[in-house]
Formats: C-alpha cells, structure tokens, sequence
C-alpha cells in the first residue's frame, strides 16, 4: 500500500529537497523514522539553527530548502529564523508537526495552536483537510516558497503520515514555468527618463543581477550605491564605478543623492532607514525609479515610477536599449581609516582578513557596531561575498554559514560575527562538527553589545541599564560543541593564526572558530 509518507518521499525526491534540516520531536517520529537511504537528515540543537542552517543552504543552492518543526515550541523557537528567511527572500519549505488528528478536537498533549504563530512572515501557511491532501500541500509550499521567495508552511498531523494514498491526485502542478521577459514596449518610460538623465545614479539591492547590472552601470557611467542593511551585495564592490553603501537616516540620504536628477534602484527598495528624520527621501529635482520582482516592495515606495518584473530582464532590454554615455569615471569612497594599534580593534581584525581571503569567499556578516568598518575594508567580489540578516534580528550568520558550506563544499565561508550575535546560534557549531563542515567563524569578541551602548551614549539620557558580559568565553563554549577554537589577544596573533588558516578555508573538513579579542570600537554611526 502507498502512504502519504511514500506520495511525499517522491515529491521530496522530484523537487530535489533530500536534505532535512531539523531538531525531532514525537510529533514527527512517524516521518523521520526509517528514513530511505537517499533521503539526508541533518541535526541540529536548536530549532533557529534548523531554520537558519536551511536558509543558508538555500542560499548556496539557489533553490528551496527543507526544514522540520515540532509543533508549537519547535516553530515558536524558529518564528525569528522564518522572519530572516522572508526579509532575505530565501525560499523555505517548512513541515511543521501536529498531534493526531482523530483526537485534535481533544486539544490532546502536544497539540499545537499554529494559525498566525509565525505571523505573517510565511508566504504561505497550509493545513490540509485531509491526510490525502498533504502531498499537494507541499508541492504547492514549493511552488509558493519559490514563486513568492520565502518560507512556505505545511502543518501535518502525526497520524497522516501512514494513511493510505492509492489513487489519489496531487494537487499542484508538477512543474511551474517563471517566464522573465520583459517587453520593450513596457520599459519606453524608464528608457526615456534614464536617456535624459544628465547625472544618473543606481541604487543596487539584494535582488540584482550582476550579470546584467554591471554592463547597464557601464553604459550609463554613473555611481552605483549599495542598498542599506540589504542581505547581500548587488554590485561588484570592487568595480570603479561602486559608490558605497547608502546613509541609513534622510538628511544624509538626501546629501548623497544630491546632483543626481534621475536616480534607478534595482532589487533594493526606496529605500531602506533605521533612525527616523523628518523630510522627503530625496531632494527635489531628484526622480526615483524603481525594479524589483517583490510586490511588496513595488507598492510601498514612493517612487516616480516602478516596475514589478525582474531585475535581471529589465537590465538586460535597458542595456540594449539605451545610448551609451562619455566619460566613465571612478566613484569609489576614499580609503578607510584604519585606527593605530595597539589596541586591536576589529578594523585591524577585518583589514587583515581582506588582505588574505580569495575573491570567491562566501562572507557572511553578523557584527551590528563593525559593520560599517566591513563594508568598507572588505569589499564583495561575487554576489555571495556580501550575506547579512535583513531582518536585523540576530542569530542569522553562524548557521547559515553551516548550511551554506554545506551546499557549497568547494567554496570558502566565513563568518564575521560579534560574540553577542553568535551567541543567538551557537547550537550549529555542533552541527558543523559533527557533519565535518569546514566553515571559519571569525567572533570579534568585545564582551557587550556595543552597538547598543553606542545608541544609549547618543541618547544622552543616562547610563543604559545592560551590563557587559566578558566572563563569557566563546572559545570554551565552542569547544564544548565539539568546535575547535583558537585565541586570539594581538594583532601579532591575528596574522600569525590567518595566514595558517586561511589557505586552508577551501578544503578544510572541520569547522573552526577563531576568538579573536577587540576593543570596543568609537564612532559607530548606523
């Protein structure tokens, strides 16, 4: 007899989701248990690490991942994770575990309240009606995972598994098609608006296509600015015509743009702040065009003009529709300041890991008070060399750093983390341990959450009320996950430790973390 089980273990096999990621619970032995040999399952210690190991190996795939919750407290404990996933527009496939149906009415124990848990984060969250509809409800959580670019829920009661499913239909499509292209006749608008334009820029966002990006920047010679707070990089960063990463307030929004009479964000919304200012976005004279594929972000900004289609396809016709423009000139920010030694501080930590790491290096990043020191010292050179959490929740970087290499076991992955952050998802390094994944977590470890006592300084309004937390030792607690874990104190130790160990970072089987001690850097401004 075929299971629903059975009906799911192809439609796993078809959609090439054979990897698992999950934390078990008893809802969801009766899955789990005598798994067939081509399915992988993958664990780890903490539901946010399942969510966020998914998520990075969607990411290195380019393709849905799959993740397996238990009930309420598996998926309450991953609701943060699932925000990361959506914000990054990173599809997901998430099973969620359910009691026994034929007692739910009961609210039996274990049984999950799951309607609305994760908010409105999914894209979509189903509970089929009857067991024989759960393969349909996850061929559809694909199709909507990788349509609308997030986390897609099944909920599915533990007895639905062994149900029968001889004779039944599948209830989604077994392929479904994205046609991209964009008619010439649509993009007469912006072709006309850019043609005029005397001092174009772009603003580049996580959703841009390099490929196509590159050669429209080229042909109009403009500056290209990178979004703010965006999960990766949408332009070379080490290209002449890459401006830097836009102000996260207005006034110095408004400052930057100025001169630039037609500005083009693609794959970036319009745009991006974190402090509130009063004041329009841009000055005026300044006209915002928008593209971008996510509907959301079409609607809610305030440009000029906006299309909803892809990024990519739109570069392409502009590039072939559009006049070159004279006279390419460099726009680069100047060099970075990097502060004297001693003591060592992360500039030091990240100038010295730039110097070294191949252009093909996955970069992931999780350090809120150094990150305007990273984008600077260490810029992308493919379109992973840049990854963050949009969200801006923290616990993102340290799996998704496992999960990407281990969709990527050719490749170098770093993480660049403060050790606040890490600590929101240190359960992966046993994840990294035990599956052998040669990833490197470089911790720069200042005992405190800097970014926030900086915020509190620029209050002046007193003292904040957290204290530091230097007893805590990011090395022992690696090494207790199996993790091996090597000291850093100076910056003698620092390039000693990075010139053993990253000529190592393509073939390494075994992941490492580098706890490297740093003086709370001055001047953060976000």
């Amino acid at each position: 007899m075929t299971t629903v089980r059975d009906a799911v273990f192809d439609l796993l096999r078809r959609y090439e989701l054979t990897t698992l990621f999950c934390n078990p619970g008893s809802t969801e032995v009766s899955l789990l248990t005598g798994l067939p040999d081509d399915l992988r399952f993958v664990l780890a210690l903490h539901e946010g690490s399942v969510v966020g190991m998914a998520t990075g190996w969607a990411i290195g795939r380019e393709a849905p991942a799959l993740a397996v919750l238990h009930t309420t407290a598996g998926l309450g404990n991953a609701v943060g994770a699932i925000a990361t996933a959506r914000v990054n527009r990173v599809p997901l496939v998430i099973l969620v575990g359910q009691q026994d149906r034929r007692h739910l009415a009961l609210e039996p124990f274990l049984t999950g309240r799951l309607d609305g848990l994760a908010g409105d984060y999914p894209v979509r969250v189903d509970q089929p009606v009857r067991a024989q509809d759960v393969p349909g409800a996850i061929a559809r959580a694909f199709h909507e995972a990788a349509t609308s670019r997030g986390p897609a829920l099944v909920v599915v009661p533990m007895d639905d598994w062994e149900a029968p499913f001889e004779g039944e239909t599948v209830a989604a499509p077994g392929r479904l098609l994205r046609p991209a292209a964009v008619a010439d006749d649509d993009l007469a608008p912006l072709v006309e608006l850019l043609s005029g334009a005397l001092s174009p820029a772009i603003v580049a966002g996580a959703r841009a296509d390099w490929d196509s990006l590159v050669p429209l920047a080229e042909l109009l010679g403009c500056p290209v600015f990178q979004e703010s707070f965006g999960s990766r990089a949408g332009f070379p960063q080490d290209h002449p015509q890459y401006a830097g990463v836009l102000p996260a307030d207005r006034g110095r929004l408004r400052e930057t743009l100025s001169g630039h009479d037609v500005v083009l964000a693609v794959g970036a919304p319009v745009f991006r702040q974190y402090p509130y200012a009063p004041g329009p976005l841009v000055a005026s004279g300044t006209v915002v065009a928008l593209v971008t594929d996510d509907p959301a972000e079409a609607h809610r900004s305030p440009a000029e003009l906006a299309y909803l289609a892809s990024p990519g396809a739109v570069c392409a016709r502009l590039t072939a529709l559009l006049p070159a423009r004279t006279g390419r000139g460099r726009h680069q920010p100047p060099p970075a300041e990097i502060p004297e030694l001693p003591p060592l501080r992360a500039a030091h930590v990240l100038r010295e890991l730039a110097l070294r790491l191949p252009a093909d290096t996955v970069l992931i990043e999780e350090t809120p008070s150094s990150r305007p020191d990273l984008h600077r010292l260490m810029p992308a050179r493919t379109p992973l060399g840049f990854l963050s959490a949009a969200m801006g929740g923290l616990g993102f970087a340290v799996p998704a750093a496992v999960g990407l290499r281990m969709a990527l076991p050719d490749r170098p992955v770093v993480a660049v983390v403060g050790d606040g952050s890490a600590l929101y998802g240190l359960h992966a390094l046993w994840s990294a341990a035990h599956y052998r994944v040669g990833a490197l977590f470089v911790v720069l470890a200042n005992g405190r959450y800097a970014v926030m006592d900086r915020l509190a300084d620029q209050r002046g309004e007193g003292k904040a009320p957290w204290p530091p937390f230097d007893e805590v030792d990011m090395g022992a607690l690696a090494r207790s996950l199996g993790c091996p874990a090597v000291r850093v104190g100076s910056y003698d130790e620092l390039t000693a430790a990075l010139d053993e160990i990253v000529p190592t970072l393509a073939a390494r089987d075994s992941p490492l973390l580098l706890d490297v001690s740093v003086a709370v850097d001055p001047g953060f401004q976000p």
